[in-house]
């Protein structure tokens, strides 16, 4: 045990509730797990059998690293932090001792998976914790804990400590066959589509730079992938090689399709050896471990340290001065502890850019933290800055390569939306969708796509009645802006895309996210014309065809889709964004709402879209012929956005819209299973709900964001009624583009200039 004795005889004497850690080495080859038998002069439990290692966890320690040093102090084990698998947290209460040793424990319960059991002559063992250790049968162990055997720790296997041994049969249990079946199940809901849009009108220097700029789109996989998990990148280019083993070994690399859905465990993923974590012994190579997989989405994903919560962060934060709490809840930084720093980013740092206080965490730049790929990525936009002939896509792609060293992105993101060039890019950190924690920290993400001039000027409309829209938004007039900027909209056909795209793909964007420009300048749109069509073809007519009724079916239409896809950009731009609290504080909604800003906007564009849609119909400058098959074509709608899941973003915004229409009447569901629109009601049901978000931004009120979220953002049984209908007919969830022009251009690099002229 690794807390003070005194310490923790007082726990223990008086019941305080305290933490702890435990944790459990299997062997995978034998199905066995290392017990350890307890030294006879422990106060608890002495000389029976029990975990791995166990320890409390002491006051400015991490739960991460108390396992860590747990393992080391009482078995001599060695291990970084990607061996352990954090499976569950239980809280042990119990009395012994007669009456004189009371536990009341939350304990972290970690999972190291090996390939083959440790030799037992490698361990060295902590003789006051540990008088002896060995492997025992999985099911050997939990038959006699269920006998409650003397021999054994008491736990019970049909309560909470249960998972233990239900986590680890559960991941086992499936041949290759069954389980090759089910990822391939997962694959055909995504529909392969070819997007070759012709390059005829990119000039010749442009031509040039887009093979740099594609090279640069690559290194942004890398870096999203990392953001995501600490071991992303392990496990892609483990499976990655492994893809020619067998046919399951393909299915598990191609199925990473499926987005915040765990489809592999940590059985499948990689394999990593330690050759110098135990004493050596003779003939045995060292530990071969698994490297841990999540079971669940980490919410803070690779921003944070992975056993960091929401209480910790906001303890620390609030003892920073103001500067460091912006710096430190800033889209553009990461979060680490000084005990699991990396070596190599203390030898490249001076530390001037870093934030650090007393405490445990602190504040890393992407410019630091991703710095290798950075520079790459750098090198490359430079030269493609050199290529093009372009002056506004020149000047994008020098600031861009700029900010990513310098870690300021201000400069780059006004150049982006200045951008007037054919061949259209959109590169660097942008949405915060994947730091469930807070929303505080941008993935970085690529798009590359050739302008579509005719389409671009069609949507002009909506850009120059953004002012217009703002002053008559449904929300008291205290909270609207006078000084809404036309957000320019540019139309693309979809080259090749990289990063954070990957499911739901993305039909259309609204930037920057940063409120400085946002306020200052507005924002910028960009339409994915080529995927907008691809996704109505493939996917909303056929939902359509499963659950709106026949009457209403004919409504749903690429053009009023396509149209409130606009507006839906365009109203990212209005209501509130900085905002000034009843204390006077001034604030943005990202900030307040933190977790639950996401999905909110998202409703918030959608709903508000569609307010503004019949807004502009009753001004006259969009056609009347809209102002029914709108609402049926977002009726469809909702049930394709609801299929990602109710842990994306989008598709709990759309739960929530949804749910309130219907309670209002607006959607109705007939005996047939089949949805209609009442025209009659869906009007105020709309501005209803649109007030309702905006007012709770404009408040930055969270507890209210939460509410409305918790009450309506969920599966409700009308929409488990469409969603079968949908799976019943395998309609696809989703595309997967399959980027033909741009595969060709990077696998023919040597003669860029002679196939990109071909086309």
């Amino acid at each position: 045990m690794a807390a003070e004795p005194e310490e923790r005889l007082d726990v223990h004497r008086d019941g305080d509730y305290h933490r702890a850690v435990h944790v459990w080495i299997y062997s995978e080859s034998t199905g066995e797990l290392l017990l350890q038998r307890r030294a006879d002069c422990k106060d608890s439990w002495p000389g029976q059998w029990d975990i791995s290692s166990a320890g409390h966890i002491s006051a400015g320690d991490s739960s991460l690293s108390s396992a860590q040093r747990e393992l080391d102090e009482e078995l001599g084990i060695k291990l970084p932090s990607d061996a352990f698998e954090l499976l569950f947290v239980f809280l042990q209460e119990c009395v012994i001792n007669n009456g004189t040793y009371t536990n009341n424990e939350y304990n972290d319960v970690y999972l190291v998976t090996t390939l083959t059991p440790i030799p037992l002559e490698a361990f060295t063992l902590q003789e006051s914790e540990v008088s002896a250790v060995r492997y025992m049968h999985l099911d050997e162990y939990k038959s006699c804990l269920a006998k409650e055997s003397g021999e054994y720790v008491p736990y019970d296997v049909n309560g909470t400590y249960g998972q233990l041994f239900s986590i680890i049969e559960e991941r086992y249990k499936d041949n290759i066959e069954s389980r090759s079946l089910t990822l391939q199940k997962q694959i055909n809901r995504y529909a392969p589509i070819h997007l070759e849009p012709e390059l005829t009108s990119l000039s010749e220097g442009d031509r040039e730079a887009l093979g740099y700029i594609l090279k640069a789109s690559i290194v942004i996989d890398d870096i999203f992938y990392e953001q995501v998990w600490n071991s992303n990148c392990t496990l892609r280019d483990w499976l990655k090689a492994r893809a020619n083993y067998s046919s399951f070994d393909k299915l598990k690399w191609l199925s990473c399709l499926d987005e915040n859905k765990a489809f592999l465990s940590t059985a499948d993923s990689a394999v990593k050896l330690l050759t110098d974590a135990t004493k050596s012994v003779s003939g045995w190579k060292g530990i071969e471990y698994r490297a841990a997989f999540p079971r669940d989405n980490p919410p803070g994903a690779n921003f944070y340290p992975p056993d960091m919560d929401k209480m910790e962060f906001e303890l620390w934060k609030n003892g920073l001065p103001e500067k460091e709490q912006k710096y430190a809840t800033g889209f553009f930084t990461v979060i680490k502890r000084h005990d699991a720093l990396l070596p190599s980013i203390l030898a490249q740092s001076d530390g001037s850019n870093q934030t650090k206080t007393s405490d445990d965490l602190f504040v890393v730049p992407y410019s630091e933290e991703y710095k290798s790929s950075l520079e790459k990525a750098a090198e490359l936009l430079h030269k493609a800055s050199e290529c093009s002939d372009s002056p506004s896509l020149k000047n994008l792609l020098k600031t861009k390569a700029n900010a990513f060293l310098s870690n300021d992105y201000y400069e780059s993101d006004i150049a982006w939306m200045e951008l007037d060039s054919n061949l259209d890019v959109t590169i660097g950190p942008y949405e915060t969708y994947e730091d469930g924690l807070f929303s505080y920290k941008a993935t970085f993400e690529a798009f590359v796509g050739v302008r579509d001039d005719i389409a671009t000027s069609q949507v002009k409309l909506f850009g120059d009645q953004l002012q217009d829209l703002e002053k008559h938004l449904p929300l008291d007039n205290i909270y609207k802006s006078d000084n809404v900027s036309a957000a320019p909209i540019r139309v693309i056909n979809l080259l090749y895309n990289s990063g954070d795209v990957k499911g739901p793909q993305t039909i259309a964007f609204n930037l920057p996210n940063d409120e400085r420009i946002v306020n200052e300048r507005g924002t910028s749109m960009v339409m994915l014309k080529n995927i907008s069509e691809a996704k109505f073809k493939h996917i909303l007519k056929p939902i359509a065809n499963a659950c709106i009724r026949e009457e209403q079916e004919d409504y749903v239409d690429f053009e009023p889709y396509y149209t409130h896809i606009v507006c839906h950009e365009c109203c990212h731009g209005i209501g509130p964004h900085s905002i000034t609290l009843p204390t006077g504080k001034r604030s943005t909604v990202r900030m307040e709402l933190q977790e639950f800003h996401s999905a909110l906007e998202e409703a918030k564009a959608d709903i508000v879209g569609l307010w503004a849609l019949n807004f502009l119909i009753k001004k006259g400058l969009l056609p009347k012929s809209l102002s029914e098959s709108m609402y049926v074509s977002f009726l469809a709608g909702c049930f394709r956005s609801i299929r990602f899941g109710l842990e994306e973003a989008h598709g709990k915004g759309q739960a929530l819209q949804f749910n309130w229409l219907y309670e209002k009447g607006a959607f109705v569901l007939h005996s047939d299973g089949k949805f209609s629109v009442d025209f009659t009601k869906v009007e105020d049901a709309v501005e209803s709900l649109s007030r309702e978000i905006l007012t709770i931004q404009a408040k930055g009120d969270k507890p209210a964001a939460q509410s409305l979220l918790q009450s309506h953002a969920s599966l409700t049984q009308p929409l488990r009624v469409a969603l079968d209908k949908i799976e019943h007919m395998q309609v696809p969830v989703d595309i997967t583009p399959i980027f033909g022009t741009a595969n060709k251009l990077l696998a023919n690099d040597q003669s860029l200039r002679r196939i990109v002229g071909a086309h």
